[in-house]
């Protein structure tokens, strides 16, 4: 190609994609202008083989002037076929190219360079590659919804295993797969920079402090929703549906996160950050169904994903251990307060008697019996942790029962008074409680809850999902909390003045 359409055009354009690299020698650029309902223009850069070049000119002429829903469907498979098919071994210069195109058209609809007329019938969904998602969006397709597909890219980490995660390259590349084999238009957007700052830093900068952090409470609270709902606004779609365990549900005040039919795969934990006003805008077609169900739906839809095994991993640890994870990411802080490294301290009781060591304080999460190394007459559980002095206090069961909860960050979605159930951990019951005193709907900076029964700890850090029934109605960070043996609190100085101190520092943003 001596001359290939669109070599070089847009090169200051601001939305590009880029694909290839050192591994095959082939590097493609695409770039777009995107406005209202149509990619305005398309330009191409290609290094390497002929093959590479002609991919990227086909692309040009495949999009440019098009619709960005029509953009959003072209696959490798259309490219090749443009250039009148291509051998096996040149097969991978149509793959880069539809790639970087795709990555160019995510970076213009996470500006929200798209603006398209809204339509009650178009329902954007949240598409991991797994088999939830695809089964919500067959549910909407069967319910007759104009489907756009969007997938995250929240992590890219060569040390972890991204087949095991639904949010990596490998990720995007088989959920964007799959909406083209339902025939949908996908979308990427690449918000890799955010969850580093606001989940992955998080996550480390508490585990420095001695905490328990839930990212994946804050990543749907502050990352992932936020930009789909934003994305859905750009494109015109009533909803956004996505694959979670959930309901939404409304009262006299307005929608309100609820549980899902099936208590086993419940997730509203998960979701508990979801304003009521992005609720009004959510659409979990898998609230009301059992996870065998949704795998005799996907059998029966024939999608190829419908044995696909779940991922236990959080997404940005697929494959690699906290500690490992910490050491490569804690950065200097996270070097010089010993995360992730052999900085060994002391196990004591409450009395302040050493019983053994540690090899870091962050390994260790309040409630935790196993991997403390302690002979002992009955099993020893951390009770918490004290990360200026680098020690672990840990003691017998009964004592790592507690009756009161301490929790900073609050925000009610209705008046403390309806509290009735607090939900402490994603994997535990809730427990029936009250809040102590009077807080009106709103925001404020420390609630404490008291417990019906007793509880066997409430790890600082995590996410207290307050609830009234099955209802969602408020969301807090655990902070600190009380004995509920009386006899206990003697023993108990040093440690409740360590879980004070940890209340009372400032609460993180959101």
């Amino acid at each position: 190609m001596l001359a290939p359409r669109g070599r070089g055009a847009l090169d200051d354009a601001e939305h590009v994609g880029a694909a290839g690299g050192a591994a095959c020698g082939d590097l493609i650029r695409i770039a777009v202008r995107v406005g209202g309902e149509r990619v305005l223009a398309a330009g191409f850069d290609a290094r390497g083989c002929a093959a590479a070049q002609a991919a990227g000119s086909a692309v040009v002429e495949l999009v440019d002037g098009r619709p960005v829903l029509e953009v959003a469907r072209l696959s490798a498979e259309q490219v090749a076929n443009e250039l009148g098919g291509l051998s096996p071994t040149r097969r991978h210069a149509a793959d880069l190219a539809a790639d970087a195109l795709h990555r160019a058209l995510g970076a213009a609809a996470r500006d929200g360079a798209p603006a398209l007329a809204e339509s009650p019938e178009r329902t954007l969904v949240a598409m991991s590659g797994g088999v939830d998602s695809a089964v919500a969006a067959h549910l909407a397709l069967e319910a007759g919804h104009e489907v756009v597909a969007v997938t995250l890219e929240l992590w890219s980490d060569p040390a972890t295993d991204g087949s095991k995660s639904c949010c990596s390259p490998q990720a995007v590349t088989g959920a964007r797969a799959l909406a083209h084999d339902l025939g949908l238009p996908h979308l990427t957007l690449d918000l890799r920079a955010d969850f580093g700052a606001d989940v992955v830093g998080d996550f480390v900068s508490e585990h420095e402090a001695g905490r328990t952090p839930n990212p994946c409470v804050r990543c749907n609270g502050l990352v992932r929703f936020d930009a789909m709902l934003r994305l859905a606004r750009s494109l015109g779609a009533a909803r956004l549906a996505t694959g979670h365990y959930a309901r939404v549900t409304t009262d006299a005040a307005g929608p309100l996160l609820r549980a899902a039919a099936d208590p086993a795969k419940d997730q509203a934990y998960m979701l508990a950050r979801l304003t009521p006003e992005e609720l009004a805008r959510l659409w979990f077609p898998l609230g009301g169904l059992a996870k065998p169900a949704v795998r005799e739906i996907a059998r029966a839809a024939g999608l190829p994903v419908a044995e696909k095994p779940e991922s236990q991993d959080l997404c940005f640890l697929a494959g690699t251990a906290r500690d490992a994870f910490l050491r490569r990411h804690g950065g200097r802080r996270g070097a010089a307060a010993g995360v992730g490294t052999e900085r060994p301290g002391a196990i004591v009781d409450r009395s302040g008697a050493v019983l053994g060591r540690h090899g870091g304080h962050e390994r260790y999460t309040v409630g935790q019996r196993r991997g403390l190394g302690l002979a002992s007459d009955e099993p020893l559980y951390v009770l918490g942790k004290e990360p200026a002095a680098n020690r672990i206090v840990v003691g017998p069961r009964r004592q790592l029962s507690t009756a009161r909860v301490h929790a900073s960050s609050v925000r009610l979605h209705r008046p403390a008074a309806v509290v009735d159930r607090v939900k402490l951990r994603y994997r535990s019951a809730p427990v029936s409680c009250r809040v102590e005193g009077a807080l009106a709907a709103g925001d404020h900076d420390r609630l404490t809850l008291a417990l019906e029964a007793p509880v066997d700890g409430a790890a600082p850090g995590q996410t207290a999902c307050l609830m009234r029934g099955d209802a969602v109605v408020g969301v807090a960070v655990v902070q600190g909390s009380d004995p509920a043996d009386a006899g206990d609190q003697a023993d108990a100085v040093d440690h409740s003045a360590t879980t004070t101190a940890a209340a009372e520092a400032p609460a993180h943003a959101g």
